[in-house]
């Protein structure tokens, strides 16, 4: 079950581009809770609270019971971060309302784990993620931190699917038709440019050799 985080907010009284410039030159972000058939409420929130959240890769899917200075608390989900152009500071955050029984599509993010009891790891081998984070359908409540892909006896050339990984119950992946894949496990790319140079400095060898007996025909 997902436990709900704590957010502090206060309220903005007005709306508009003039108000939210207002609020980021107060070093805050101006956001948006929707949804549940209620009215918009429009808040502001420290960012470094939603960079911490999208740093962990977590932020997306965490619950947030969002307090509201004058004792209003309201439960949400983040929906959408809008980023500055140039420096990538989180400019507009879009939150909706949940309850426990609201089913949303979420990404939850892969946390890889036992490395040092992989196989393939131990022996050169690199990780090649191809899915950092796995899109669900799931109740709020249901919505787990992350999930778990333990990597021990994976070797070389081997592929990490979606059916090996114990997941929670309650969560559907939104891709049914295919077990897909999570990571695989590649061979170590430079042994293979050490072989290439190898083989390129004998084939010069050769050519030399061969130059230097015309040469002695001569």
């Amino acid at each position: 079950m997902s436990d709900a985080s704590v957010l502090q907010a206060e309220l903005k009284d007005r709306a508009g581009k003039g108000a939210a410039r207002a609020t980021r030159r107060a070093g805050r972000v101006p956001c948006v809770i929707y949804g549940a058939k209620k009215s918009p409420v429009l808040i502001s929130i420290d960012p470094r609270d939603v960079m911490k959240g999208l740093h962990a890769g977590t932020f997306y899917s965490t619950v947030f019971d969002v307090e509201v200075e004058g004792g209003t608390k309201e439960r949400v989900l983040p929906r959408d971060v809008q980023f500055h152009p140039v420096t990538d500071h989180p400019q507009h955050v879009d939150f909706l309302r949940v309850s426990g029984a609201t089913r949303v599509t979420v990404e939850v993010a892969c946390n890889f784990l036992n490395e040092e009891e992989s196989v393939g790891l131990k022996r050169g081998g690199v990780l090649n993620i191809v899915r950092h984070a796995i899109e669900f359908v799931c109740a709020v409540d249901a919505i787990p931190p992350s999930i778990d892909v333990d990597l021990s006896g994976f070797d070389i050339g081997d592929s990490i699917h979606y059916s090996a990984l114990s997941v929670p119950d309650g969560i559907e992946p939104t891709i049914t038709d295919r077990d897909f894949t999570i990571a695989t496990i590649a061979a170590p790319t430079v042994a293979e440019e050490v072989t290439e140079v190898e083989e390129g400095v004998e084939g010069e060898g050769v050519g030399e050799s061969a130059g230097e007996a015309e040469n002695t025909e001569e």
